[in-house]
């Protein structure tokens, strides 16, 4: 929703107060065809020679995140905290053997399934369950097993930021773009230098055209973009923190209710739940 106001404000704006001034878009718009198919055409060719197909792809997607905003709701912390408080339940009061069925296989754990949109995040369940998984093989030292948990989320945080990294890329090479589409157009020119003022006006009109365009897609449209995606990358990380707080707390041995209060100081102000309604979420879950 942001995404598509701002795009509002700038074009509105933008080419609002050119018009007013007094500026005669003809010119632009004849111009800005044949500058956008250089422009475009040379930004996305250069796009794909530097990235390889699963960047591309994961790009693409990572504008359709710009428009749909963070994956990570409130809700969604609700539940996820509600999910480690049944995990930690079960292991306090049942043991490490109690989690392999949960731990081995949680797209059928009943647990896992009454918070479908956590399991269907991968990263999400297989750091739960790897973590699990290394507490029932003896790895019991809090130090260590938050060590190899920050280790697994700044792997895949490094991983998530590859398509702001190349979209930011390509926002940097749009200004040098224009100028070469600009030059173009100046090389044209000097080709009619025999024609009328009023054409060579025109057409030195059109070839600034592309410098104005290479500029405008690098800072108003492209780079907030790859700065938009950042952003929501580090916002959506969250999750993963607030799950290696409670483990870490899990294997300190520190009483469920307890490990997830350690857990919830690490949710986003904006959609931290506060600890009466953490709580009575709590009493609603189904006995072990």
């Amino acid at each position: 929703m942001t995404l598509l106001l701002g795009l509002v404000m700038v074009f509105g704006l933008v080419f609002g107060g050119f018009m007013l001034s007094g500026g005669n878009m003809d010119i632009v718009l004849h111009a800005l065809p044949y500058e956008g198919m250089m422009i475009g055409g040379a930004s996305l060719g250069a796009f794909v020679i530097a990235n390889s197909f699963s960047v591309v792809k994961s790009s693409l997607g990572g504008v359709l995140r710009v428009i749909k905003g963070p994956r990570w709701k409130a809700a969604d912390y609700n539940d996820l905290l509600a999910l480690m408080f049944e995990l930690a339940r079960l292991y306090k009061t049942k043991g490490i053997v109690a989690m392999d069925e949960h731990i081995e296989n949680p797209e059928a754990s009943p647990i896992f399934q009454r918070y479908p949109k956590l399991t269907k995040d991968h990263f999400v369940t297989d750091l739960i369950a790897d973590s699990f998984r290394m507490m029932s093989m003896q790895f019991d030292d809090r130090f260590q097993m938050e060590d190899v948990m920050n280790r697994k989320i700044k792997k895949h945080h490094h991983e998530s930021l590859v398509s702001a990294s190349a979209i930011q890329s390509m926002a940097d090479g749009l200004p040098a773009i224009g100028i070469v589409a600009a030059v173009l157009g100046v090389i044209k020119t000097m080709s009619s230098i025999d024609k009328p003022p009023e054409i060579l006006g025109a057409m030195i009109g059109g070839a600034l055209v592309g410098t104005f365009l290479g500029v405008f897609l690098a800072y108003c449209m492209v780079q907030p973009i790859a700065g938009r995606l950042e952003q929501i990358e580090e916002e959506d990380s969250a999750m993963y923190t607030v799950i290696r707080d409670v483990i870490v707390a899990i294997v300190a041995g520190h009483p469920p209710s307890i490990c997830i209060e350690l857990g919830r100081g690490n949710i986003p102000t904006t959609k931290q739940p506060n600890f009466s309604a953490v709580e009575a979420s709590q009493r609603e879950l189904p006995a072990v």
